[in-house]
C-alpha cells in the first residue's frame, strides 16, 4: 500500500471513529460487515443475546419490517427508507423510564452491499411530544375551537357540577351528569388504548394535571376528537398541606371541518386502512402501560395475532379482497376489548392486542373469542364469500419483569407454534394448557355480559 493511499485509509477510519452517526455496512441478509464505534454502542444497547452480528436479528424484536422493506426495494441501488423509527421504548412525563427511539437509513449500494445508518432521537421524540402537546392545546385558542366544557369532579372522581358547553359537547343535560363517573358519559373507544377517567385521575394526583386525546362517542353514537385536561385542585392547611378537594375537567371537542387536528393525530397514530393503533403508537402506548402494571404489581398480557394463509388471499382474491379481509378482523377484534386495552397492526397481517391487568387465563379466553368470531366472518370475493381463519400466540408478564420486546418476542414465538400445530388455534405458555383444558378462570368478560353493559376495567377483576 502506498504512503498516500495508507493516509486516506487512516484518514477514512478516523472519520469513521469520530463520526457523529452510527455507520453499518451490512450484506443482503443482514451479516454486519464494518461498523462504526456509535453504531456499536447503539445495536449493543439494544441485542437481546449481546451479539451483534447480524443486523436484522439484533432489531428483529422492535422493528422487523425493516428486512422485509430491503426485500421490496427492487432498485439497483437507492436509498430504501430513511429516518425510519425504531421504538425500542418510549416513555415520558406520565410514562415513566426514559424513552429509547432510533433513526435508521438505509441505503442499497448494489445487491449485496448497503449502508444502515443510526442515530438516537430518544431527546427529539421527548421535545416533540412536548411541543405536540403545546402546540395542540394553545394553538386552538387562537382557533376556531368550539366551547370549553368545563367539569368539576369530587376528590372521588364523581361529577359534582358542569357548564352548559359541557352538557352540549358530551350529550346529556346538567342535572343528568350529576353524582355519575365522567366515563359512563364520555366515553372512549373499544380498543383505543385510552385511560380510563380513573386512572386519569391517579396520574393528575400524582403529577397535578394530565392531558389526553382521543376518538370519544356521545350517547347518540356520534364520533367526535375530544382532548381532556384533567388539573388537581388542592387546599393548604395546617393539618393536610396540599390535600386535593377535587378536580377540574376541561373537554374540548377539536372536530372542525376543513382543517382538523384531529386528522393528523390520526395519521400519526393509526394504521390507514385498519383504524388500528399503528406500529410507532403501540410501542409508545404499550411501553407506557408496561411501566404503570409494573408498578403496580399488576400482570400485563399481549396477544399476537396472525390471519392464516393470507398470501393465498392477496393471490387468489386480489389485495381489495385481502384489504376488506384485514378491516373485518379489526373491525371486529375491537368491538370484544375493552376501552383500555390496545389494538394494534404491527404489519401486514399482523395485529397485537395489549391487555393491562390481565392475567394468562383470561387473556387465552378473549383469544379465543376473537378466534371464534373471525372464524365467522364472511368477506365478499365478487360472487364468492371468503372465510378466514387467525392463529393466536398469548404471553403475560411475570415477576421477572420482562422487557416490552421480550413479551413481544414470547407471545410470537407461541403464535408460531399454534401456525405449526394446524393454524386457527390459541397457543398459551405450557404451565396454563392444564388448567385452561379443566375450566380455568374466567376474568375476561364482554360488555354484554355486565348488566349495565359498561366496558370499564373493572368489571374483568
Amino acid at each position: 500500500m502506498s504512503a498516500e493511499l495508507e493516509d486516506q485509509v487512516t484518514e477514512l477510519l478516523q472519520f469513521l471513529y469520530a463520526c457523529p452517526v452510527g455507520l453499518a455496512e451490512l450484506s443482503a441478509d443482514g451479516t454486519i460487515g464494518m461498523v462504526n464505534p456509535l453504531a456499536m454502542q447503539l445495536l449493543l444497547s439494544i441485542a437481546s443475546d449481546g451479539l451483534v452480528t447480524n443486523f436484522f436479528r439484533v432489531i428483529e424484536s422492535y422493528s422487523p419490517e425493516l428486512r422485509h422493506v430491503i426485500t421490496a426495494f427492487e432498485a439497483p441501488h437507492g436509498t430504501v427508507c430513511e429516518a425510519h423509527r425504531i421504538f425500542v421504548h418510549a416513555g415520558g412525563k406520565n410514562g415513566g423510564a426514559d424513552p429509547l427511539v432510533l433513526a435508521c437509513t438505509l441505503v442499497k449500494l448494489d445487491d449485496q452491499r448497503f449502508i444502515a445508518s443510526l442515530t438516537d432521537i430518544s431527546k427529539q421524540m421527548v421535545q416533540e411530544r412536548r411541543l405536540k402537546q403545546a402546540e395542540t392545546w394553545f394553538a386552538t385558542l387562537l382557533d376556531s375551537v368550539n366551547d370549553f366544557a368545563v367539569v368539576s369532579l369530587d376528590r372521588h372522581g364523581i361529577i359534582d357540577g358542569a357548564n352548559a358547553a359541557a352538557a352540549k359537547q358530551i350529550g346529556f343535560t346538567q342535572d343528568a351528569m350529576m353524582n355519575r363517573p365522567l366515563d359512563t358519559l364520555d366515553t372512549p373507544e373499544n380498543g383505543s388504548s385510552s385511560y380510563s377517567a380513573h386512572e386519569q385521575i391517579a396520574i393528575a394526583q400524582r403529577d397535578g394535571w394530565h392531558l389526553a386525546e382521543g376518538w370519544r362517542k356521545r350517547p347518540n353514537g356520534e364520533r367526535y376528537w375530544c382532548q381532556r385536561l384533567v388539573a388537581a385542585r388542592s387546599e393548604d392547611d395546617d393539618s393536610h398541606p396540599r390535600m386535593i378537594s377535587g378536580y377540574t375537567v376541561i373537554l374540548r371537542d377539536v372536530t372542525k371541518k376543513g382543517s382538523d387536528s384531529a386528522k393528523l393525530k390520526e395519521m400519526l397514530t393509526t394504521d390507514h386502512l385498519t383504524g388500528a393503533c399503528n406500529r410507532a403508537h403501540f410501542f409508545e402506548v404499550a411501553e407506557r402501560q408496561r411501566l404503570r402494571c409494573s408498578l403496580q404489581g399488576q400482570p400485563l398480557a399481549l396477544i399476537a395475532i396472525d390471519i392464516d394463509h393470507f398470501k393465498q388471499v392477496n393471490d387468489g382474491y386480489g389485495h381489495a379482497t385481502g384489504d376488506a379481509a384485514l378491516e373485518a378482523v379489526a373491525t371486529t377484534c375491537k368491538a370484544l376489548l375493552r376501552t383500555n386495552d390496545t389494538f394494534a397492526r404491527l404489519g401486514g397481517e399482523e395485529f397485537a392486542v395489549l391487555l393491562p391487568s390481565t392475567d394468562m387465563a383470561a387473556a387465552v379466553r378473549l383469544a379465543e373469542r376473537l378466534r371464534t368470531a373471525i372464524g365467522a366472518l364472511s368477506i365478499q370475493a365478487g360472487e364468492k364469500a371468503l372465510t378466514i381463519t387467525a392463529s393466536f400466540g398469548c404471553a403475560v408478564s411475570t415477576d421477572s419483569k420482562p422487557s416490552l420486546s421480550e413479551l413481544l418476542a414470547a407471545a410470537d414465538a407461541l403464535l408460531y407454534v399454534a401456525k405449526r400445530k394446524g393454524r386457527n388455534r390459541v397457543e398459551p405458555n405450557d404451565c396454563f394448557a392444564e388448567s385452561l383444558a379443566d375450566g380455568g378462570f374466567d376474568g375476561f368478560a364482554m360488555a354484554a355480559d355486565h348488566p349495565s353493559g359498561r366496558t370499564d376495567r373493572g368489571i374483568y377483576q
